[in-house]
């Protein structure tokens, strides 16, 4: 006991690099008991869930819609997912400016602004009149909506001591982890009961509430005003040039990852100008960014080993996340008949056990260190997506429901422990970079996962039908065998001679079809089992951190 409050001695009074106290000994007195503006914590807790709920709720809550978004729009289903895609991508590009724009105009009101052109451009979304209007809509709302979430995380950062930051953290925790699982639920029941304009206009009521409480109680703390002055005397400038870019890069990736395999790849002039255009912004602002003093992306954290590891696990929950999202409700609606509706209700299990599972990785992040929780919530996950590499055309809405569960349980252990641990070792002027980068990961993440998904979907499929194909032959005597019993079967109902003949042929390329797909799931689904193992040894590099409630140990 005596050893450990001599180690609590050393650290009190030490300034950080930047001169400003430490979160362990420069808080003041009450800090657990009031935010800054004298408001509880918890309260503030609640008001930046809500708005974080809200925004991350948009990322899947249009996945179960999408039939009918194009459907309405009169466009493909290929078309229509971009509905998706793009809100991630502008989401990823505003969250690059966040830091800074937070730090020079405050939090309250970045985080205000953010909120309110969130809730417009969801508003007019539900009013789009063709695909580009949505589009366009979509990408307001991504930049809109990219800045809550890194500020919900530094917000909470500053409102609770470090004692109270992983319960903190779990309340957050619950509106990121949940939302993209409630999102379906939801959209697929506004889709098949109004329309799938309800899907954005929901946020109108729900917005214009968070805008009123933020106003009551959100209030920047002193040390982040006494900055925002720093920065203004000295006249700093938000880094343009890097800003550009990042966006850059980030958007093309995205259209050569999405756009690639319908385009055939580099057999086509977009995609190889794309390509061309990503390779030398990424090339560009490498260097540009290591140069500034104020980049608008601080990738020295990147390099640190401890955030470094969180980054890239992140990367691969935001995968799994936003693609099993996805593709379990497009399979089951495809495939086995589900409405939208259906489709939704079949992810609310694994939500549910998101949340019991998100207050017991809060409980023990102050017993367990980080990695073995990082590392238990993989093997969990991964139990859930092999599990998902034994469907067929017999798997029931329990099935999907309890793998679904199983993922569901897995990922509070990695999204709370990798939020916790990267801010291990960081300075307090370095948390809003550190939460937008980590954010940023989550939501590049589940862009690429989406693009990654597709395409091994395209190609397993052609490669699994011509492979099925070889079997159709019609000198094997089963394909004569089930020709006849199913030329039989037609013929009993209602057609004759040459017509059920026909009729027995496109049976069985309608089951050559679908078996195929079911095979390139079973592919997609393997895919994002591996993606979980390889958070495994990432985990394995975080650092051994303090546990029970005490400042970090490398500050």
């Amino acid at each position: 006991m005596a050893r450990r409050r001599r180690h609590r001695t050393r650290h009190v009074g030490h300034p950080d690099r930047e001169g400003s106290v430490s979160a362990q000994s420069g808080a003041p007195k009450d800090f657990s008991s009031s935010a800054p503006g004298g408001h509880n914590p918890w309260a503030v807790a609640v008001v930046v869930a809500l708005a974080t709920f809200m925004e991350v709720l948009d990322t899947t809550i249009a996945n179960v819609a999408l039939r009918y978004i194009s459907g309405g729009l009169a466009v493909g289903p290929d078309e229509s997912a971009w509905v998706v895609t793009t809100y991630l991508v502008a989401n990823a590009i505003t969250l690059t400016a966040s830091s800074f724009l937070a730090k020079r105009y405050g939090r309250k009101m970045f985080f205000m602004w953010s909120v309110g052109l969130f809730t417009v451009s969801s508003v007019l979304c539900g009013f789009a009149w063709s695909l580009e209007s949505l589009l366009f809509f979509r990408v307001l709302q991504g930049l809109g909506g990219g800045g809550m979430a890194p500020l919900a995380q530094s917000i909470l950062a500053d409102s609770f001591p470090p004692e109270k930051r992983g319960q903190a953290f779990a309340l957050y925790g619950i509106s990121v982890v949940v939302a993209p699982v409630i999102g379906p639920t939801l959209g697929g029941w506004l889709s098949d009961n109004l329309s799938w304009h309800w899907c954005f206009l929901i946020n109108g009521p729900v917005g214009v509430i968070a805008l009123g409480l933020m106003h009551m109680l959100l209030h920047d703390s002193d040390a982040a005003i006494a900055e925002r002055k720093e920065l203004r005397r000295k006249g700093v400038r938000f880094d343009v040039v890097g800003f550009l870019l990042v966006a850059t890069f980030l958007g093309a990736l995205e259209v050569v990852l999405d756009e690639g395999q319908r385009k055939d790849w580099f057999g086509s002039n977009l995609i190889i100008g794309f390509a061309i255009l990503a390779a030398v912004s990424f090339v560009a602002m490498i260097p540009w960014l290591l140069k500034q003093e104020n980049p608008a992306v601080d990738l020295r954290l990147i390099g640190q080993r401890q955030f470094g590891s969180c980054f890239l696990v992140m990367l691969a929950v935001g995968a799994i996340l936003i693609a099993t999202t996805q593709f379990i409700p497009q399979i089951t609606q495809t495939y086995y008949g589900y409405t939208a509706t259906l489709s939704g209700v079949l992810l609310l299990p694994g939500g549910i056990v998101t949340v019991m599972a998100m207050a017991a990785a809060g409980r023990l992040s102050a017993v367990v260190q980080p990695k073995y929780m990082i590392m238990g919530g993989s093997l969990i996950i991964f139990a859930g997506l092999y599990d998902l590499t034994r469907l067929d055309g017999s798997s029931t809405f329990g099935y999907f429901a309890l793998s679904r569960v199983f993922i569901g349980a897995g990922l509070p252990f990695l999204f709370l422990s990798i939020t916790a641990a990267s801010y291990e070792g960081i300075a307090k002027s370095q948390t809003d970079q550190a939460s937008a980068l980590i954010n940023v990961a989550r939501n590049v993440g589940g862009s690429m996962g989406v693009s990654l998904a597709q395409n091994v979907l395209a190609y397993r499929q052609q490669f699994h039908q011509s492979r099925i194909g070889e079997a159709v032959d019609s000198t094997s005597p089963a394909y004569r065998e089930t020709l006849r019993a199913a030329t039989q079967y037609f013929s009993e109902h209602g057609y004759a001679g040459p017509d059920a003949q026909n009729q027995a042929i496109a049976w069985i390329g309608q089951q050559v079809d679908t078996q195929s797909a079911y095979w390139a799931y079973i592919d997609v689904f393997w895919v994002l089992a591996l993606m979980a193992l390889c958070a495994i040894p990432l985990a394995m590099l975080l650092k051994t951190v303090k546990l029970g409630g005490g400042a970090p140990a490398a500050h």
